[in-house]
């Protein structure tokens, strides 16, 4: 626009053009216009808010922001700009009166799997023109997990049931006959759990901390090397393994999630799933991951642990580490994802394999194959 005014107005007083020097000067007073209109700044302050800060793939999220003009004049017409990762998220935002309030509600990509920071927010406006515009950056940020899909499938074949004659820990669920030791009283305690002769030794009321023994604990390993994995399809892996997960954990099963990148998360009961759930919300592939290699360091810490292995269309030398430590587990399960054409997975000695072509193929297949 200042170089139509410019090059208009001097071509018309060349030429002796009316109507060329008319634009040239309409072309500066449009100029003149906006530059007096972002003379007129917001003065605003403003919080946004995430509800809520967990979501699965495709489910709603939204941020609240709440706006409110500080100043003494009326604020002009605001844009506002949401950095959402890679995207941007645009809110229009009225003119307010002095010392008014607004809120506006607008939602949040969830279509892919991630650990998303939301912000900073700009806060910006224009002249009607749209000639000029200025922003504000409000360093303030938040933080968005999508957890991956979850499918209803069966937790990971044990091969056993607890034993309620073996040894007990501190970390067994409590509720079992086995005793283990003894501990202050906890309001909500059974009262028939009272032990009196040490309450009366020790001055505190005493229970018995009975717990279930030898439950049967599991370990899923994903595998997040590169080489596997074609197109989308570590996507199905993830939500392969947090189906598992999230399964054995609601079954009452401990469960260890493993990465062949070095990740690890414990959930000994339900109530710990969405920590595991995070940290598959942020899991990639890379190229210089071991992949089923690191297999020969996974150990278990006691014995009756039932391994899961999701990976994808992995060699078979790769798949063989497998068969080299399934001595150590009480069961073993491999699944493989990516498979476009139907053909049966690789042998992997004293193993279940399940090999699918995506997590939703896995679910309609898992609970037929595999029996506790």
């Amino acid at each position: 626009m200042a170089v139509a005014a410019v090059v208009l107005s001097l071509a018309g007083w060349l030429l002796d053009y009316p109507e060329l020097l008319a634009l040239g000067l309409a072309a500066a007073l449009a100029l003149l216009f906006a530059g007096g209109w972002m003379l007129v700044t917001p003065d605003i302050s403003l919080s946004r808010e995430i509800h809520p800060p967990r979501v699965f793939e495709g489910e709603g999220a939204r941020a609240l922001i709440a706006v409110t003009n500080v100043s003494r004049r009326r604020s002009p017409p605001i844009l506002a700009a949401e950095t959402v990762g890679d995207r941007t998220v645009a809110v229009a935002l009225p003119s307010l009166a002095p010392a008014s309030r607004f809120q506006a509600a607008y939602p949040l990509p969830t279509d892919r799997r991630g650990v998303f920071e939301v912000g900073p927010l700009v806060v910006g406006h224009g002249d009607p023109l749209r000639l000029l515009h200025a922003g504000r950056s409000y360093p303030s940020t938040s933080l968005l997990r999508v957890h991956p899909r979850i499918h209803p499938v069966d937790p990971l074949p044990t091969g056993g049931s607890p034993d309620m004659d073996g040894p007990t820990s501190a970390t067994a669920p409590q509720g079992g006959v086995a005793f283990h030791s003894l501990r202050e009283y906890v309001r909500g305690d059974d009262l028939r759990l009272i032990h009196w002769r040490s309450a009366a030794r020790t001055g505190k009321l005493m229970v018995r901390h009975n717990v279930v023994p030898n439950e049967p604990r599991m370990m899923v390993l994903l595998d997040t090397s590169e080489d596997p994995y074609r197109a989308d399809y570590f996507e199905d892996a993830v939500r392969v393994a947090a189906s598992l997960v999230v399964s054995g954990a609601t079954a009452g099963f401990p469960v260890e999630l493993h990465t062949t990148g070095g990740v690890r998360v414990v959930a000994e009961s339900r109530h710990d799933a969405p920590a595991v759930l995070d940290a598959l919300a942020g899991v990639a592939h890379a190229a210089g991951d071991p992949g089923l290699a690191a297999l020969t360091r996974l150990v278990p810490g006691e014995e009756g642990v039932a391994l899961g292995v999701v990976t994808g269309q992995a060699p078979g030398a790769r798949i063989a580490a497998v068969s080299a430590v399934r001595a150590r587990f009480a069961m073993a399960s491999v699944v493989c994802v990516g498979e476009e054409h139907g053909r049966p997975g690789p042998a992997v000695r004293g193993a279940v394999v399940v090999n699918v072509r995506g997590s939703e193929d896995f679910a309609a297949v898992w609970n037929g194959r595999v029996r506790r």
